[in-house]
């Protein structure tokens, strides 16, 4: 019996079981989290278009990577297949190195943009900025649990 509970929670769920499992249930948040990244960083001006350009690039990345996996488990593409969690598990650890490298890009532009910018220019900075290290957060619990069900496989 318990080798059988030790592997139940190593494989990916299907179906709309992916809305009822951790850490799966966090595809949504990332979802949101890095669409307001996209939306706010689209809008707003960074005095450093390298920057910018760095932080739409994760943040479009994320955002259509996450999105085409929640697809995939939904649909059970995945056919239960071990190799999935490892391509869950790398996938979320790139995507926080990513994010975390974007996050801190993008405050250090936003601190720069203090002087000669008008306030609502420099608070959807702001903005981009936690919304930023709020989805940095969400991709790294993701990957912790997906790291720890990947080892468990």
């Amino acid at each position: 019996m318990a080798p059988a509970a030790a592997s139940g929670g190593s494989t990916l769920p299907s179906g709309f079981a992916v809305f009822t499992t951790f850490p799966d249930l966090l595809f949504i948040f990332e979802f949101v989290f890095g669409g307001l990244v996209w939306i706010l960083i689209a809008s707003s001006l960074v005095p450093i278009p390298l920057i910018q350009g760095w932080v739409m690039f994760v943040s479009v990345f994320c955002f259509l990577a996450t999105t085409t996996l929640l697809v995939l488990y939904i649909t059970g593409a995945h056919g239960g297949e071990t190799s999935w969690v490892t391509l869950d598990a790398a996938y979320h650890c790139v995507a926080a190195l990513f994010y975390l490298s974007a996050s801190v890009l993008e405050a250090l532009a936003t601190i720069g943009t203090q002087e000669g910018y008008t306030y609502k220019q420099y608070h959807e900075n702001i903005s981009a900025v936690v919304f930023s290290y709020v989805a940095t957060l969400l991709y790294v619990v993701h990957a912790v649990f997906s790291l720890i069900r990947w080892k468990s496989a």
